[in-house]
Protein backbone atom coordinates (compact mmCIF):
# COMPACT_ATOMS: atom_id res chain seq x y z
CA UNK A 1 0.00 0.00 0.00
CA UNK A 2 0.76 3.56 -0.32
CA UNK A 3 2.77 5.05 2.39
CA UNK A 4 2.67 8.35 3.71
CA UNK A 5 5.57 8.39 5.88
CA UNK A 6 9.44 9.51 4.78
CA UNK A 7 11.42 6.96 2.50
CA UNK A 8 13.70 5.80 5.87
CA UNK A 9 10.40 5.00 7.40
CA UNK A 10 10.42 2.10 5.14
CA UNK A 11 9.58 -1.90 6.10
CA UNK A 12 12.69 -2.67 4.20
CA UNK A 13 14.95 -0.77 6.74
CA UNK A 14 15.27 -3.78 8.98
CA UNK A 15 17.38 -6.09 9.23
CA UNK A 16 17.47 -8.86 12.23
CA UNK A 17 20.90 -9.98 13.43
CA UNK A 18 22.17 -13.24 11.75
CA UNK A 19 21.70 -15.37 14.32
CA UNK A 20 18.85 -14.46 14.58
CA UNK A 21 16.65 -15.86 11.45
CA UNK A 22 13.42 -16.98 12.55
CA UNK A 23 10.41 -15.08 13.62
CA UNK A 24 10.30 -17.67 16.82
CA UNK A 25 13.91 -16.47 17.87
CA UNK A 26 12.80 -12.78 16.89
CA UNK A 27 10.56 -13.04 19.39
CA UNK A 28 12.51 -14.70 22.58
CA UNK A 29 15.91 -13.25 22.19
CA UNK A 30 14.44 -9.52 23.46
CA UNK A 31 12.68 -10.96 26.28
CA UNK A 32 15.63 -13.14 27.77
CA UNK A 33 18.61 -11.50 27.07
CA UNK A 34 17.83 -7.94 26.24
CA UNK A 35 19.33 -5.81 29.38
CA UNK A 36 17.83 -2.43 29.52
CA UNK A 37 20.16 -0.02 31.56
CA UNK A 38 19.11 3.55 32.89
CA UNK A 39 15.50 2.92 33.31
CA UNK A 40 14.58 3.65 37.21
CA UNK A 41 11.15 4.10 37.04
CA UNK A 42 8.78 6.61 39.70
CA UNK A 43 5.41 4.51 40.71
CA UNK A 44 2.48 6.49 40.96
CA UNK A 45 -1.08 4.67 42.08
CA UNK A 46 -3.93 6.72 40.59
CA UNK A 47 -7.72 5.94 42.65
CA UNK A 48 -10.68 5.09 39.69
CA UNK A 49 -14.02 6.14 40.19
CA UNK A 50 -15.12 2.64 40.73
CA UNK A 51 -13.07 2.17 43.78
CA UNK A 52 -9.61 0.89 41.80
CA UNK A 53 -6.13 1.69 40.87
CA UNK A 54 -4.13 1.83 38.51
CA UNK A 55 -0.60 2.04 38.67
CA UNK A 56 1.59 4.33 36.71
CA UNK A 57 4.89 4.00 36.15
CA UNK A 58 7.26 7.34 35.05
CA UNK A 59 10.58 8.05 33.38
CA UNK A 60 10.96 11.64 32.99
CA UNK A 61 13.80 13.93 31.68
CA UNK A 62 16.03 16.25 33.49
CA UNK A 63 15.23 19.38 32.44
CA UNK A 64 11.67 18.64 32.20
CA UNK A 65 10.16 18.18 28.82
CA UNK A 66 6.85 19.00 27.41
CA UNK A 67 6.08 16.17 25.28
CA UNK A 68 4.70 12.83 26.76
CA UNK A 69 4.77 9.95 25.64
CA UNK A 70 1.99 7.15 26.83
CA UNK A 71 2.95 3.35 26.82
CA UNK A 72 0.91 -0.05 26.23
CA UNK A 73 1.88 -3.24 27.21
CA UNK A 74 0.76 -6.48 25.90
CA UNK A 75 -1.04 -9.63 27.43
CA UNK A 76 0.13 -10.52 30.49
CA UNK A 77 2.73 -7.93 30.23
CA UNK A 78 3.72 -4.94 32.45
CA UNK A 79 6.07 -1.61 32.50
CA UNK A 80 9.00 -3.91 33.20
CA UNK A 81 9.16 -5.67 30.08
CA UNK A 82 11.85 -5.25 27.41
CA UNK A 83 9.92 -3.55 24.83
CA UNK A 84 8.60 -0.93 27.69
CA UNK A 85 11.78 -0.31 29.07
CA UNK A 86 13.66 0.02 26.09
CA UNK A 87 10.79 2.22 24.33
CA UNK A 88 10.90 4.34 27.70
CA UNK A 89 14.02 5.03 27.73
CA UNK A 90 14.69 5.75 23.68
CA UNK A 91 11.73 8.54 24.67
CA UNK A 92 14.22 10.21 27.32
CA UNK A 93 16.74 10.14 24.62
CA UNK A 94 14.79 11.98 22.32
CA UNK A 95 13.63 14.58 25.17
CA UNK A 96 10.17 13.04 25.76
CA UNK A 97 8.48 12.18 29.45
CA UNK A 98 7.72 8.35 29.49
CA UNK A 99 4.51 6.99 31.33
CA UNK A 100 4.34 3.07 31.41
CA UNK A 101 1.29 2.73 33.11
CA UNK A 102 -0.01 -0.83 34.11
CA UNK A 103 -3.52 -2.69 33.31
CA UNK A 104 -5.36 -3.84 36.02
CA UNK A 105 -3.98 -7.34 38.01
CA UNK A 106 -0.77 -6.03 36.07
CA UNK A 107 1.13 -4.28 38.48
CA UNK A 108 2.23 -6.21 41.95
CA UNK A 109 -0.66 -5.63 43.65
CA UNK A 110 -4.18 -7.47 42.91
CA UNK A 111 -6.69 -4.90 42.07
CA UNK A 112 -9.56 -4.87 44.00
CA UNK A 113 -12.46 -4.98 41.48
CA UNK A 114 -13.24 -8.62 39.55
CA UNK A 115 -12.66 -7.15 36.36
CA UNK A 116 -9.48 -7.44 34.47
CA UNK A 117 -7.77 -5.95 31.42
CA UNK A 118 -8.48 -6.63 27.90
CA UNK A 119 -8.11 -5.70 24.39
CA UNK A 120 -11.20 -2.99 24.39
CA UNK A 121 -11.22 -1.99 28.02
CA UNK A 122 -10.81 1.93 26.90
CA UNK A 123 -12.19 3.73 29.98
CA UNK A 124 -8.52 2.92 31.87
CA UNK A 125 -6.52 4.12 28.68
CA UNK A 126 -8.75 7.32 29.11
CA UNK A 127 -8.17 7.89 33.22
CA UNK A 128 -4.62 7.85 32.12
CA UNK A 129 -4.73 9.88 29.45
CA UNK A 130 -6.80 12.66 31.07
CA UNK A 131 -4.61 12.13 34.65
CA UNK A 132 -1.47 12.68 32.50
CA UNK A 133 -3.48 15.73 30.40
CA UNK A 134 -4.74 17.15 34.17
CA UNK A 135 -1.02 17.49 34.83
CA UNK A 136 -0.93 20.74 32.87
CA UNK A 137 2.95 20.01 32.09
CA UNK A 138 2.81 18.48 28.22
CA UNK A 139 1.73 20.54 25.23
CA UNK A 140 2.11 17.16 22.88
CA UNK A 141 1.36 13.59 24.07
CA UNK A 142 1.54 10.57 22.16
CA UNK A 143 0.88 6.86 22.58
CA UNK A 144 3.03 3.78 21.57
CA UNK A 145 0.99 0.23 22.15
CA UNK A 146 2.46 -3.60 22.08
CA UNK A 147 0.09 -5.98 21.12
CA UNK A 148 -2.81 -6.02 23.02
CA UNK A 149 -2.11 -2.72 23.85
CA UNK A 150 -1.85 -1.91 20.36
CA UNK A 151 -5.33 -3.27 19.85
CA UNK A 152 -6.50 -1.00 22.95
CA UNK A 153 -5.08 2.43 21.64
CA UNK A 154 -7.04 1.70 18.25
CA UNK A 155 -10.04 1.53 20.29
CA UNK A 156 -9.62 4.00 22.39
CA UNK A 157 -8.94 6.39 19.09
CA UNK A 158 -11.53 5.39 17.92
CA UNK A 159 -14.42 5.12 20.31
CA UNK A 160 -13.18 8.50 21.77
CA UNK A 161 -12.00 10.51 18.74
CA UNK A 162 -14.41 13.36 19.67
CA UNK A 163 -13.26 13.48 23.14
CA UNK A 164 -9.76 13.25 23.08
CA UNK A 165 -7.00 15.13 25.29
CA UNK A 166 -6.02 18.17 24.14
CA UNK A 167 -2.63 17.76 22.82
CA UNK A 168 -2.35 13.92 21.58
CA UNK A 169 -1.01 14.21 18.29
CA UNK A 170 0.08 10.62 17.08
CA UNK A 171 -0.27 6.43 17.73
CA UNK A 172 2.63 4.34 16.88
CA UNK A 173 1.78 0.69 17.23
CA UNK A 174 4.04 -2.69 17.16
CA UNK A 175 2.96 -6.31 16.62
CA UNK A 176 -0.73 -5.63 16.38
CA UNK A 177 -3.44 -8.98 16.11
CA UNK A 178 -5.65 -6.70 14.78
CA UNK A 179 -7.91 -9.66 13.75
CA UNK A 180 -8.78 -11.68 17.28
CA UNK A 181 -10.58 -14.60 16.53
CA UNK A 182 -7.64 -15.44 13.41
CA UNK A 183 -5.12 -14.54 15.99
CA UNK A 184 -6.35 -16.83 18.59
CA UNK A 185 -6.75 -19.62 15.90
CA UNK A 186 -2.63 -18.87 15.51
CA UNK A 187 -1.36 -19.00 19.13
CA UNK A 188 -3.80 -22.53 19.30
CA UNK A 189 -1.02 -24.16 16.44
CA UNK A 190 1.10 -26.87 17.86
CA UNK A 191 3.69 -24.19 16.50
CA UNK A 192 3.42 -21.83 18.97
CA UNK A 193 2.05 -24.25 22.03
CA UNK A 194 5.30 -22.40 23.98
CA UNK A 195 3.38 -19.42 24.22
CA UNK A 196 0.00 -20.39 24.63
CA UNK A 197 1.33 -22.43 27.63
CA UNK A 198 3.16 -19.55 29.00
CA UNK A 199 0.39 -17.17 29.01
CA UNK A 200 -2.40 -19.91 30.27
CA UNK A 201 0.23 -20.46 33.01
CA UNK A 202 0.35 -17.04 34.60
CA UNK A 203 -3.98 -16.17 33.70
CA UNK A 204 -4.19 -19.13 35.87
CA UNK A 205 -2.32 -17.17 38.66
CA UNK A 206 -4.76 -14.54 38.52
CA UNK A 207 -7.17 -16.52 38.36
CA UNK A 208 -6.28 -18.45 41.60
CA UNK A 209 -5.85 -14.87 43.30
CA UNK A 210 -9.33 -13.64 41.51
CA UNK A 211 -11.28 -17.06 43.31
CA UNK A 212 -9.87 -16.03 46.59
CA UNK A 213 -10.95 -12.41 46.05
CA UNK A 214 -14.13 -13.15 44.85
CA UNK A 215 -15.30 -16.81 46.35
CA UNK A 216 -18.28 -18.36 44.48
CA UNK A 217 -17.80 -15.10 41.56
CA UNK A 218 -15.12 -17.12 40.16
CA UNK A 219 -13.81 -20.67 39.81
CA UNK A 220 -10.41 -22.47 38.88
CA UNK A 221 -12.19 -25.58 39.19
CA UNK A 222 -11.24 -27.36 36.12
CA UNK A 223 -8.78 -24.93 34.31
CA UNK A 224 -6.65 -27.56 33.02
CA UNK A 225 -8.96 -27.88 30.53
CA UNK A 226 -8.63 -24.93 28.68
CA UNK A 227 -5.90 -25.02 26.31
CA UNK A 228 -6.73 -21.99 23.98
CA UNK A 229 -8.12 -18.34 24.23
CA UNK A 230 -11.16 -18.90 22.64
CA UNK A 231 -11.68 -21.55 26.11
CA UNK A 232 -10.19 -18.72 28.08
CA UNK A 233 -12.43 -15.84 26.69
CA UNK A 234 -15.42 -17.93 26.60
CA UNK A 235 -14.84 -18.99 29.96
CA UNK A 236 -13.37 -15.82 31.64
CA UNK A 237 -13.03 -12.57 29.98
CA UNK A 238 -16.05 -12.66 28.20
CA UNK A 239 -18.61 -13.05 30.86
CA UNK A 240 -16.68 -11.10 33.76
CA UNK A 241 -16.69 -7.71 30.93
CA UNK A 242 -20.07 -7.56 29.72
CA UNK A 243 -19.88 -9.69 26.22
CA UNK A 244 -21.87 -12.20 25.07
CA UNK A 245 -19.12 -15.05 24.50
CA UNK A 246 -15.22 -15.41 22.77
CA UNK A 247 -16.36 -14.34 19.37
CA UNK A 248 -18.66 -11.48 20.48
CA UNK A 249 -15.47 -10.05 22.38
CA UNK A 250 -13.36 -10.78 19.47
CA UNK A 251 -15.75 -9.02 16.70
CA UNK A 252 -16.13 -5.87 19.52
CA UNK A 253 -12.38 -5.37 20.17
CA UNK A 254 -10.97 -5.96 17.46
CA UNK A 255 -8.19 -3.11 16.26
CA UNK A 256 -8.88 -3.94 12.26
CA UNK A 257 -12.69 -2.92 12.78
CA UNK A 258 -11.27 0.20 14.38
CA UNK A 259 -9.12 1.78 11.51
CA UNK A 260 -11.51 3.56 9.15
CA UNK A 261 -12.33 5.93 12.19
CA UNK A 262 -8.95 6.79 13.58
CA UNK A 263 -8.54 10.63 13.38
CA UNK A 264 -4.97 11.24 13.94
CA UNK A 265 -1.50 9.81 12.16
CA UNK A 266 -0.57 6.39 13.51
CA UNK A 267 1.82 3.97 12.32
CA UNK A 268 1.31 0.36 12.59
CA UNK A 269 4.27 -2.26 12.17
CA UNK A 270 3.55 -6.04 12.05
CA UNK A 271 6.39 -7.88 10.89
CA UNK A 272 5.05 -11.08 8.42
CA UNK A 273 6.95 -14.07 10.30
CA UNK A 274 5.05 -12.73 13.46
CA UNK A 275 3.80 -16.04 15.23
CA UNK A 276 1.15 -14.85 16.46
CA UNK A 277 -0.85 -13.25 13.29
CA UNK A 278 -2.19 -14.43 10.28
CA UNK A 279 -3.30 -11.99 7.48
CA UNK A 280 -6.42 -10.66 8.94
CA UNK A 281 -3.45 -8.80 10.51
CA UNK A 282 -2.04 -7.23 7.37
CA UNK A 283 -4.97 -5.46 5.98
CA UNK A 284 -4.52 -3.43 2.43
CA UNK A 285 -5.29 0.04 1.75
CA UNK A 286 -8.86 -0.57 0.97
CA UNK A 287 -9.24 -2.25 3.94
CA UNK A 288 -7.82 0.32 5.93
CA UNK A 289 -9.78 3.15 4.18
CA UNK A 290 -8.07 5.97 6.26
CA UNK A 291 -5.13 7.85 4.97
CA UNK A 292 -4.00 8.79 8.50
CA UNK A 293 -3.32 5.31 9.10
CA UNK A 294 0.01 3.65 7.56
CA UNK A 295 0.88 -0.14 7.78
CA UNK A 296 4.55 -0.78 7.75
CA UNK A 297 4.95 -4.97 7.24
CA UNK A 298 8.46 -5.98 7.50
CA UNK A 299 9.84 -9.29 6.43
CA UNK A 300 11.38 -9.86 10.09
CA UNK A 301 11.17 -8.65 13.35
CA UNK A 302 8.81 -11.48 15.24
CA UNK A 303 6.71 -10.48 17.82
CA UNK A 304 7.20 -7.09 19.93
CA UNK A 305 11.34 -8.05 18.68
CA UNK A 306 12.53 -5.85 16.30
CA UNK A 307 16.04 -6.86 17.94
CA UNK A 308 19.10 -4.59 16.41
CA UNK A 309 22.72 -4.19 17.92
CA UNK A 310 23.41 -0.29 17.90
CA UNK A 311 25.60 1.68 19.68
CA UNK A 312 23.17 3.31 21.85
CA UNK A 313 21.52 -0.09 22.54
CA UNK A 314 18.53 0.71 20.73
CA UNK A 315 16.42 -1.71 18.73
CA UNK A 316 14.36 -1.04 15.38
CA UNK A 317 11.13 -0.34 16.82
CA UNK A 318 12.57 2.46 19.00
CA UNK A 319 14.15 4.22 15.83
CA UNK A 320 11.46 3.60 13.54
CA UNK A 321 9.03 5.27 16.08
CA UNK A 322 10.26 8.23 16.77
CA UNK A 323 11.35 8.62 12.89
CA UNK A 324 7.34 8.78 12.48
CA UNK A 325 7.06 10.93 15.74
CA UNK A 326 9.78 13.75 14.24
CA UNK A 327 8.73 13.28 10.76
CA UNK A 328 8.47 16.71 8.79
CA UNK A 329 4.59 17.78 8.19
CA UNK A 330 3.16 16.79 5.54
CA UNK A 331 2.94 19.40 2.30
Amino acid sequence: MKSNVPAPLSSSSYHPPRFLRTGHSQTIFPSIFRIIHGVSYQRERIETDDDDFLDLDWLKCSPRSRSLVVLCHGLEGNSSRTYMRGMARAANQERMDALAWNYRSCSETMNRQLRFYHNGATDDLQRVLQHADRTGEYSRIVLIGFSLGGNLILNYLARHRDHLPHGLTDAVLFSVPLHLASSADALARPSNRIYMKRFLKDLKKKIVAREKQFPGRISSSGYHEIQSFRQFDDRYTAPIHGFKDAEDYWQQCSGLYALPRIPLPTLIVNAKNDPFLCPESFPDEKNIRNPLVTLLTPTNGGHCGFPRFHHKGRYWSEDIAFLFLQRPPAQ
